[in-house]
């Protein structure tokens, strides 16, 4: 079965997406190939991923005249990283992605964060203490410039990822081209309530990343919560006799289908998902969440086991403690509560 939601632009976009980050190379391109195989009809990447390459060789088998599928049957995200936010920077950034990616245009382009860092080659350009050296070019500059991708035919629709709420509006205050989605850290351990609730009231859709709580995430520690073996989620499990990640995801989906009466967060808008996986069963099962619903019981157990937990986001140890890596950056979306 597959589930689309209409985005702003018009486009409609599969709420189950298979997530390209922290795929190794030599992995990627089979994990990408076994999506498409299984019905995987949307595709995250980015060019911080440093395998957009991969993804390429693996929708050159599938996707074009000749081949399985149509170019406009896959819906195909890349994102902006932050060294190339100076508008000079933008146009070559998004072509780059496209040459790597083997394709013509991008269904959506996303800023991946607020901040700006110094422009270069180097994907974390740091100073001789190690500490990110950033710029001063503001986001909504680096937008007007992302808006000419749109005017000549280089990305269908453009959008957001990591911004809070003050940051979308400021953006949505000057945009042409209005953003259609804002990509955030979303899982039951961060259930995102306020800026969920706002992006769907300004026509922005919603996607989740890392919705599993991404447990293999470079800067993990062992004393961590880990999303998937929390026993109560477990449990949960148990009762649908499906997998703890297919539960998360239906929570997701449920709160996107207008058909589901009980569902909390989103009546009008969608949660479109993007989970990783390199392993094809895996793959395969992160789709398969359609077929069962909640109960109006378990989704609320779900929801209380928010804690306002934040996985995503590196840290560093200054003075004996770790804090976040970028909270000085003046654009830095956290550090602002809503």
């Amino acid at each position: 079965m597959s589930a689309f939601v209409t985005l702003s632009s018009g486009q409609r976009m599969p709420v189950i997406g298979l997530g390209t980050w922290k795929s190794a190379p030599g992995q990627v391109k089979q994990a990408v190939l076994a999506a498409l195989d299984c019905g995987y009809r949307h595709i995250d990447c980015a060019a911080a991923y440093g395998n957009e390459r991969e993804v390429g060789e693996a929708l050159a088998v599938w996707v074009g005249p000749g081949k399985a599928l149509r170019r406009e049957e896959v819906f195909v995200t890349s994102k902006l990283w932050n060294t190339k936010h100076d508008p000079g920077d933008v146009e070559e950034a998004c072509r780059t992605s496209l040459a790597h990616l083997g394709l013509s245009y991008l269904d959506l382009y996303l800023m991946h964060w607020p901040m700006a860092f110094q422009r270069g080659t180097e994907l974390m350009p740091k100073r001789e203490d190690g500490s990110i050296c950033y710029s001063n070019t503001h986001y909504r500059d680096t937008w007007m410039a992302m808006e000419s991708l749109v005017d000549k035919g280089l990305v269908k629709a453009i959008g957001l990822s990591n911004f809070n709420a003050r940051q979308t509006d400021d953006i949505i205050s000057i945009a042409r081209h209005k953003p259609v989605v804002n990509q955030v850290e979303c899982h039951p351990y961060l259930s995102q309530t306020e800026i969920l609730s706002h992006c769907r009231s300004a026509a922005v859709c919603v996607t989740a990343y890392s919705p599993l709580g991404s447990g293999d995430r470079p800067w993990a520690t062992s004393d961590e919560p880990r999303l998937l073996e929390d026993p109560r989620l477990g449990a949960i499990a148990q009762r649908y006799q499906k997998s703890p990640a297919q539960v998360i995801l239906s929570r997701l989906y449920c709160e996107w289908n207008l058909s589901v009466l009980y569902h909390r967060w989103h009546v009008q808008r969608g949660v479109v998902s993007i989970p990783k996986s390199v392993t094809p069963s895996r793959i395969q099962q992160n789709l398969e969440v359609f077929d069962f619903s909640l109960s109006p019981e378990d989704i609320d157990l779900i929801e209380s086991f928010n804690r306002n937990t934040r996985f995503i986001v590196p840290t560093v140890e200054r003075e004996g403690k770790r804090v976040w890596r970028d909270a000085e950056h003046p654009h830095f979306p956290f550090n602002d509560p809503y």
